[in-house]
């Protein structure tokens, strides 16, 4: 048993697909196939329920498959540490971003990250919350970047930032006529919202919960984007973070923007990581690079 069978058999639990697996892992298909066949042989048991179009694992396979997770991670920190002994700003860092913070965050950083550490290759993602923090306890990702907080269970977090939550509005609408708004003027308006899963649409219903916003139940959005046009549309109102709004899509044809009072509903957003990460002295360096970035220097 080696961690190249590993990576095949865990490659073919992501994909669910030997054909994708292969290509994942840059062999051919029969090969691959042939790997894992010697992999059973090797511990006995059948890791694969291989059916036409339809491939499982067993379930001893999936048990194998979160130790084998673990092994490639472990495998990954010792090829990091000792990189780390020549150039600890070089190699490959695997960063993943919540889809609300994502578009808006990485036009600013990544011309200093390119500049600042040349010898980095950044390997970017985008997942809600949930999955993320699920990747980067099984080693798929070393960084992530969300709201905080963070569940601290094997994880260090760092805030980055803080932005203001706005109010977006279809032009024409009565709240327009305001040049701040307070969270209860938005009672008895109708509130849009991304779907399930993503963080913001707790953060927009907590901040709302004090007055009565009625939310529309016909319409969830997958991205700030949809739910932009959905208020260009004038099916109802809602939140932005600052930072989508400073976008370029920020002042588009038929929405209008207002700030809230102060004091201004905001959401942290931070960096998190594993505790037994060997790329500490990358990973503060990408942090202070956004966070130089949102401060302006």
């Amino acid at each position: 048993m080696n961690l190249k069978d590993l990576k095949y058999l865990v490659a073919l639990a992501d994909t669910g697909h030997f054909g994708k697996a292969a290509e994942r892992t840059f062999v051919s298909q029969p090969t691959l196939s042939a790997q894992l066949k010697k992999l059973e042989d090797y511990l006995g048991v059948t890791l694969i329920e291989r059916q036409p179009k339809n491939v499982q694992l067993t379930e001893v396979g999936k048990q194998v498959v979160v130790r084998a997770r673990r092994m490639l991670n472990e495998g990954d920190e010792i090829i990091a540490l000792a990189r780390n002994n020549t150039d600890p700003f070089a190699g490959r860092l695997k960063l993943a971003l919540i889809p609300t913070i994502g578009p808006y965050l990485l036009p600013r950083v990544m011309p200093k990250v390119r500049k600042a550490l040349p010898n980095l290759s950044l390997m970017l993602y985008e997942y809600q919350t949930e999955a993320l923090l699920k990747k980067l306890r099984d080693g798929e990702i070393d960084l992530g970047i969300m709201a905080l907080p963070a569940p601290q269970d094997g994880i260090e977090s760092r805030e980055l930032y803080r932005e203001d939550f706005t109010v977006a509005l279809p032009n024409g609408h009565t709240l327009g006529a305001k040049s701040s708004i307070k969270i209860q003027d938005l009672k008895g308006h109708t509130l849009l919202l991304l779907e399930d899963g993503h963080c913001l649409r707790d953060q927009a219903l907590e901040v709302c919960s004090r007055v009565d916003v009625r939310e529309a139940e016909d319409y969830r959005a997958t991205s700030l984007e949809t739910l932009r046009q959905m208020v260009v549309a004038g099916l109802g109102i809602t939140l932005l973070p600052e930072l989508a709004v400073e976008s370029p899509f920020g002042s588009q044809r038929g929405l209008a923007i207002r700030r809230f009072a102060n004091p201004a509903p905001s959401r942290t957003v931070g960096a998190v990581w594993r505790k037994s990460s060997t790329r500490a002295p990358l990973i503060d360096a990408v942090c202070d690079l956004v966070h130089r970035a949102i401060a302006g220097k």
